[in-house]
């Protein structure tokens, strides 16, 4: 199991352009893959595109907090109140200031800045695993119910068969009409199934259209990507693994490193910021000069300055209960989703070992057993309705076991490489 890193994960939400509006949409339904499906939420995600914009304007701000203020040019003019040769006055003055704040203070608001900007950037690497987990659900979820429907309708040639050993044993006098009566409704049932599974569809389509910024209707075309069907790792890996790379962990320990520095600065203010002058002065009939200033403040409001350093102690110690908290909400979002993720398989895996084998055995046998009169025509119908529901389950199965796949990445905070885990094969 290797863990890869933002700038891989979110290499298209860093960088891709910004679009505006929705994206273009094409002419018709075409394959869709969950690489392509992921490339366009990276680039087109509104959510993604607001936070990835915020965290590139306080990357600016490192710059601007650790500059120094800008210098201040005076002019000053100086005559006698009475019978004085206003405006050419017979002195002038023009000063440059610059004010400096004390050692180390401008390098701690610019660390402090830089904090903010990568606490922020943590912000959007767990909004950017949100909204993977969001497309990969969503992705999975219709390629599920697209599995449910094409086996459904390949269903329908099957009841159509049955129908016509019923038709044809009917006219021979073998069976009577109840039978023919009993297939065609078969078939008619079969088509609601169809309707409801297409208003899943229709709902899953929508929601991955969101994600994808694009219109509510546009055909987003057939999820062709299988979901992941096993990982590599032990639980304590994964725990781990997800105390080191969950985005909410990193953020708070960015906190509480900010407010360490800021802590530093608090200290500092007690410690005066000073100025420097050159002035340049012009006396009429006298020799010009030039004098040098210097200005000291006054940081008499010691307690003003205490309060700040309180503040900051009592904001890391928020900050460092928000890690904890963050590193046991990983930690049971982790065991949460290596279970179901393991049970999905396990489901999976009984639908397809024991299962289906086991329903085809079934209709396979009550096909045979019908014809030859030895069963009536509701066992028949009912092996094969189970066979045909035994199928969807898997299919959804299927699909369930790539959202918790996903779900298991959501919560360790990385991609997990796919491989069979130790010891599932003997499970």
């Amino acid at each position: 199991m290797q863990a890869k890193p933002l700038r891989v994960l979110c290499a298209f939400a860093f960088v891709a352009g910004v679009s505006t509006g929705y994206s273009a949409e094409q002419a018709g339904a075409t394959n869709l893959t969950l690489a392509a499906a992921l490339e366009q939420a990276f680039s087109d995600n509104p959510d993604l595109q607001s936070l990835r914009s915020k965290w590139e304007a306080m990357l600016e701000r490192p710059a601007q907090a650790g500059a120094l203020p800008n210098p201040m040019l005076k002019f000053g003019a100086m005559d006698a109140a009475y019978e004085g040769t206003w405006p050419n006055t017979n002195e002038k003055r023009i000063m440059v200031e610059q004010q400096f704040p004390w050692f180390g203070k401008r390098g701690l608001r610019e660390g402090i800045a830089r904090k903010d900007a990568e606490a922020m950037r943590h912000e959007l690497e767990s909004m950017t695993r949100e909204v993977v987990l969001m497309v990969k659900e969503s992705y999975f979820g219709l390629y599920a119910v697209q599995q449910a429907i094409a086996i459904t309708r390949n269903e329908a040639t099957v009841l159509q068969r049955m129908a016509k050993i019923s038709e044809t044993m009917y006219a021979t006098g073998e069976r009577t009409q109840q039978d023919v009566l009993k297939a065609q409704s078969e078939i008619t049932m079969l088509k609601q199934r169809l309707l409801e599974l297409d208003a899943q569809e229709n709902a899953l389509q929508a929601k991955l259209n969101t994600l994808l910024n694009r219109r509510a209707d546009a055909p987003p075309g057939a999820a062709v990507t299988p979901p992941e069907a096993a990982f590599n790792g032990t639980p304590e890996a994964l725990f781990a693994l997800a105390a080191a790379n969950r985005p909410e962990v990193r953020a708070a320990q960015a906190r509480i490193e900010r407010y360490e520095l800021e802590k530093e600065l608090m200290a500092k203010e007690s410690m005066p910021d000073y100025q420097l002058g050159v002035e340049y002065r012009s006396i009429g009939g006298g020799e010009n000069m030039v004098m040098l200033t210097l200005g000291v403040e006054l940081p008499i409001w010691l307690e003003k300055n205490k309060a700040g350093v309180r503040e900051a102690e009592k904001m890391r110690a928020s900050s460092e209960a928000a890690r904890d908290s963050a590193k046991r909400n990983s930690a049971l979002d982790v065991q949460d989703a290596a279970f179901k993720l393991q049970t999905a398989r396990r489901m999976l895996a009984l639908y397809k070992t024991e299962l289906i084998p086991q329903a085809e055995t079934r209709f396979n046998a009550s096909e045979v057993d019908y014809q030859t009169g030895k069963t009536d025509f509701m066992d028949f119908l009912e092996s094969q309705r189970f066979l045909l529901g035994i199928r969807v389950m898997a299919a959804m199965a299927e699909g369930d076991v790539g959202m918790q796949f996903a779900r298991l990445e959501r919560a360790v905070g990385a991609e997990l490489n796919a491989a069979p885990a130790p010891g599932e094969n003997n499970k």
